[in-house]
């Protein structure tokens, strides 16, 4: 599992750096699709008994349409891939081309995607009829460590079909389900808030009632976020606080850390509209790095910054001060330390607590700066 972790790791850098760049459909598929089907899913792009671009099937008064790519197992299409621009939203109506195909080629696995994003299809709800809904999705530059298991079922060295399909309806609803809980704590709507509230008031659910629980319960659930990221950080941190020297009246040990946690929280809304989500554990890696480097430096000056890649700690808010990144979106997690000519490194590290490893380093390197 550590290879094609490793891989999507790989890939998720190559997007990084070279999206910009890329203002094409054809480059898209050349500069990112082309390397998933070969580095990640390991078939060889360059044999067409594995994988046929441009693989056209006659449908009915539809003739000569292609799909971007068809890729082969034991000489029968298995996946079909259809393709657009990098940075293109995608939705269903990308996908007709996948819809048509599905029903006249015996592949169960249609992926649509623009490099960055991929979204599975299969036949949950009609056999033969492409599904509406993905069964699973995932951004590689933000990948989720969950789907890394289901992806491997699909590369040509563990090839799964069955496994894949019988965990596709689970992994289909609770994506959805996850998407569904995201958007309520964000902005929850009318019934979400009478249906908690109804948990805990029995009166009438009156207007008054209503305005009432509407302020309530987004307040209770951005706390019940900011509770768990405490409980998480003090049991990181070994349930010891941190003491440090506060020159401008600046909140320092447990309150420091619960105040970070909650102000965290509150940007929650800000960070999805971006299509950003901060995670426990960053939060948690960003605690230990101030509680190590305000050592050196008041707490007050230690800044954290969130990005789709990477969730990056700043000296004064700056991006130019960088003092570490966390890389937490794959399998493998790994610390970004900093030299004096602002060159990263990467550390791979497997629980949080190996980030004091580092300490002496990160104390190093907010004094670039000074």
């Amino acid at each position: 599992m550590s290879e094609i972790t490793e891989r999507l790791n790989s890939l998720a850098l190559k997007i990084e750096k070279q999206r910009g760049s890329i203002e094409t459909e054809e480059a898209t598929k050349n500069a990112f699709v082309m390397p998933f089907i070969s580095l990640v899913l390991g078939y060889d792009v360059f044999n067409p008994s594995e994988v046929v671009p441009e693989y056209t099937a006659d449908i009915g008064t539809k003739k000569g349409e292609k799909i971007d790519y068809a890729i082969i197992k034991d000489d029968v299409v298995q996946i079909l891939v259809e393709c657009k621009k990098i940075g293109e939203e995608l939705n269903i109506n990308h996908a007709s081309q996948l819809f048509r195909y599905f029903a006249v080629t015996n592949a169960r696995i249609a992926i649509l995607t623009n490099g960055d994003e991929y979204r599975f299809y299969t036949d949950l709800d009609r056999q033969n009829r492409m599904d509406e809904k993905p069964f699973l999705r995932f951004q590689l530059s933000d990948l989720d460590p969950v789907v890394i298991p289901e992806l491997n079922k699909l590369t040509k060295e563990v090839f799964d079909l069955d496994s894949v399909l019988n965990a596709a309806e689970e992994l289909k609803y609770v994506g959805e389900l996850k998407r569904v809980l995201a958007a309520q704590f964000k902005a929850p709507d009318d019934d979400w808030v009478k249906a908690v509230a109804s948990r805990v008031y029995d009166g009438a659910f009156t207007q008054k009632v209503r305005e009432l629980f509407g302020v309530l319960v987004p307040k209770a659930q951005k706390q019940f976020l900011a509770d768990q990221v405490n409980d998480r950080l003090k049991a990181a941190l070994g349930s010891q606080s941190y003491q440090a020297e506060p020159d401008d009246g600046t909140v320092s040990g447990a309150g420091a850390s619960a105040a970070a946690a909650q102000a965290s929280v509150d940007s929650f809304d800000e960070k999805t509209d971006k299509g950003i989500e901060t995670t426990l554990e960053e939060v948690e890696g960003y605690q230990i790095v101030r509680a190590i480097v305000c050592s050196e430096v008041s707490p007050s000056r230690i800044a954290q910054r969130d990005t789709k890649s990477y969730f990056g700690i700043l000296l004064d808010d700056n991006n130019r001060k960088p003092i570490a990144r966390l890389h937490f979106n794959t399998g493998q997690k790994y610390i970004g330390l900093f030299d004096a000519d602002k060159q990263e490194t990467r550390e791979a590290i497997d629980s949080l607590d190996e980030i004091y490893r580092f300490a002496d380093h990160l104390r190093e390197t907010v004094h670039f700066y000074d």
